[in-house]
């Protein structure tokens, strides 16, 4: 369960950050489960163990700084079976050291270095001794990046002294210092540029190792996908647009999405509900018609938008907007 699900089952959406204390290793397995995704924990020391999970639930993103005696924590097959929503899980290493292995790579992780886990797959995380980290988690699809590129990054160390990271890893640890000022349409917003942040900091990384590739498919699919993200709100956005723009064919263009897995047309369409879905959800853009939000990204038809955002996320525009944040 989710972290954000958790919450509901306790009593709705927190506006408050929650603070839960573990005084045995059982009830600490409960609550790392409860509060991430379902986890097989593990310890040496179970005797002397302490933990403590300090959380902010911001729609569907989720805050949480975990503060506990050395352990190990598994994501198995059997558990990701068990689960639907597919999310990402940003670790911030605040104190002490950890290891976190994924899609066979190990990342030595010390404090101020950052690394992105999918939950989707099975991972190792194990901490050294007594530690501190800051986790942000969130469903694949709040990312404006591909779940098949951030995988080349999965259990990779993105330092927190080097590039990008030196901007966002301070930013980061701030979140963690000042979780209880994380209220509101600010705290919203500033949940959002954290993703935001993270994204450019992927993107960054993706960059430097397209940089080194042949110029095959994975970069040409990459400009692309850029390309269309700028230009999602053009309602004409077409294949013979796209294929023009880069010097290919609309064949060919569409053989390349096949290759990743989908289509043009469903690519387009995906982005399109996930920008109109986290506007719908934003409240400065409260008081903003949703026909108007489906217009600036691209859907020129209300009854059309208002078909498919239902067929996707289960209910109609309007009546996702007023769920709480």
């Amino acid at each position: 369960m989710s972290a954000a699900k958790a919450g509901a089952v306790a009593g709705g959406p927190s506006r408050h950050v929650r603070t839960d204390v573990a005084e045995n290793f059982t009830q600490w397995h409960h609550l790392v489960s409860q509060s991430f995704v379902p986890l097989e924990v593990r310890t040496s020391t179970p005797d002397r163990f302490n933990g403590r999970l300090r959380s902010r639930i911001l729609d569907e993103l989720s805050l949480v700084e975990v503060s506990a005696t050395g352990h190990q924590v598994l994501r198995t097959p059997s558990l990701i079976a068990s689960s639907d929503r597919l999310y990402f899980k940003l670790n911030l290493q605040l104190s002490g050291t950890g290891i976190l292995v994924q899609d066979q790579r190990e990342a030595m992780l010390r404090p101020g270095d950052l690394a992105v886990y999918d939950t989707h797959r099975p991972y190792t995380l194990a901490m050294e001794d007594d530690f501190r980290t800051l986790v942000l988690m969130f469903p694949h699809d709040v990312l404006d990046l591909p779940a098949d590129e951030v995988a080349q990054l999965t259990a990779v160390r993105l330092a927190g002294d080097e590039g990008l990271g030196r901007v966002i890893s301070p930013f980061m640890v701030q979140l963690a210092e000042n979780l209880d000022y994380l209220t509101g349409t600010s705290g919203h917003r500033l949940a959002r540029n954290a993703i935001d942040l993270v994204a450019t900091m992927f993107e960054g990384e993706l960059d430097a190792r397209r940089r080194t590739d042949t110029g095959g498919h994975p970069e040409l699919l990459g400009r692309i996908r850029r390309y269309i993200e700028a230009n999602l709100g053009n309602p004409d956005l077409s294949p013979a647009e796209i294929a023009a723009a880069h010097y290919v064919s609309t064949r060919h263009l569409h053989n390349i999405f096949a290759a990743s897995g989908t289509t043009v047309a469903s690519w387009i369409r995906t982005r399109r509900l996930e920008h109109c879905r986290r506007d719908l959800r934003d409240p400065v853009l409260a008081d903003r018609p949703v026909g108007s939000i489906a217009s600036r990204w691209g859907f020129v038809d209300a009854a059309h938008f208002s078909r498919i955002f239902r067929s996707t996320f289960g209910e109609p525009p309007s009546s996702y907007r007023r769920q709480p944040a």
